[in-house]
């Protein structure tokens, strides 16, 4: 994954701006000798935001920006004079990412729509001057309230495709090559197991100019909820469709055992993919005759859709086609317009895992994250009301 173009996990470190202290200053103008209190608020620190951005199709540009500075917010002067607002951060990225808390995986926040923006970190507030302390009984406060403190955070972003329907099977179970036959994508296909590597999404063309958008993830192995094969990192893409299209080759011996493995799987993943419509797509039917494929439909499982399928001769893909776009359409599985009520349930991480997926990110440039703008600037103000 190091040299392909497919970032969907980076991780980065995010500081909010500091809020600027609130000025103590007294006025002093001629023929004025009882001016009073004029210092001024500080301004607020910079916040840092997440937005959505249809532009970005993985999160390539932040593997090279990993650290994210909001600005600071300017002090407070004199004759009332308000600091200036440090300048807030936009970390665009494409919709469907979501955000952890990189040291206790707590989840953070999801970017599921373009456009859309979400506050990750709040800049500190801006300390208040001497002008706000002053009363009837404390004319000439000679106080200033300093300015909030920044926040900062290690931030790890996820991506989750956004897809209408998607592949799950087995290694060569001939998910790349059937989507290479419904659409105009082109992933890579060989005959061994682990071919894909990285998702790849294609549009599938229907009837009357309908389309729909089908993902392919790397193949899944029995324990990939546990960490085996390249599925764990690659189940999270699948979380997002309204539809999954099992894929189970029809020269296996036991397809029906295979389909519960990978449904075990998921649900071990995330329990409320079984909630998701599903399809059982037997591949490779070039291989079988009519008698064979009517004993299999005899052990196949009653509770899901069973079409027969071959992506090299083209059997049964305007059947496959038809079914997917029924069950996409269908009254009990509409799809939501994105911005509604999201069932999707995010779950927090194990730390340990997230650890194990980043044990070869070094941090030593986050020294960097100490400079120069974090010294206190010399208030001349403060320092002639010292003298005073």
């Amino acid at each position: 994954m190091a040299e392909s173009n497919f970032v969907d996990y980076v991780k980065i470190y995010c500081r909010s701006g500091k809020g600027g202290r609130g000025s103590m200053h007294l006025h002093r103008a001629k023929y004025m000798p009882n001016g009073g209190p004029d210092g001024g608020d500080g301004g607020r620190g910079g916040h840092i935001y997440l937005r959505g951005n249809h532009n970005y199709w993985t999160l390539l540009h932040l593997r090279f920006e990993r650290h994210v500075f909001a600005g600071h917010g300017g002090n407070g002067g004199k004759c009332c004079s308000h600091g200036a607002d440090g300048e807030d951060r936009y970390i665009d990225v494409p919709p469907g990412t979501v955000a952890y808390n990189a040291e206790t995986g707590e989840y953070l926040c999801d970017v599921k729509e373009d456009g859309q923006v979400v506050m990750l970190l709040k800049g500190g507030r801006g300390g208040l001057g001497n002008k706000q302390f002053c009363t009837a009984t404390n004319q000439t406060p000679r106080y200033a309230q300093p300015g909030e403190p920044m926040q900062e955070m290690m931030v790890i972003l996820e991506l989750k495709l956004l897809a209408d329907v998607g592949l799950v099977g087995f290694p060569n179970a001939g998910k790349s090559t059937l989507l290479s036959a419904l659409s105009s994508a082109r992933p890579k296909i060989a005959n061994y197991p682990f071919t894909t590597l990285e998702p790849s999404l294609g549009i599938v063309a229907h009837r009357d100019g309908h389309s729909f958008v089908m993902a392919d993830i790397p193949g899944i192995i029995e324990g990939a909820a546990e960490g085996r094969g390249l599925g764990l990192r690659f189940l999270r893409h699948i979380e997002r469709n309204s539809l999954l299209l099992f894929m189970v080759p029809g020269d296996t011996e036991h397809i029906s055992r295979e389909y519960h493995i990978l449904l075990d799987e998921l649900r071990r993943f995330n329990p409320a993919m079984l909630d998701k419509h599903r399809v059982l797509a037997v591949t490779k039917c070039d291989l079988l005759d009519d008698e064979l494929i009517d004993m299999l439909r005899a052990e196949l499982p009653a509770d899901v859709q069973v079409v027969f399928i071959s992506a090299v001769t083209g059997q049964g893909l305007q059947e496959l086609k038809d079914i997917l776009w029924t069950e996409l359409n269908s009254e009990s599985n509409k799809i939501r317009a994105i911005g509604a009520e999201d069932t999707l349930v995010h779950r927090h991480r194990e730390v340990q895992v997230l650890e194990a997926d980043f044990a070869d990110w070094t941090d030593d440039d986050l020294q960097e994250a100490t400079d120069d703008d974090d010294l206190e600037e010399f208030d001349l103000d403060m320092l002639a009301d010292d003298d005073e």
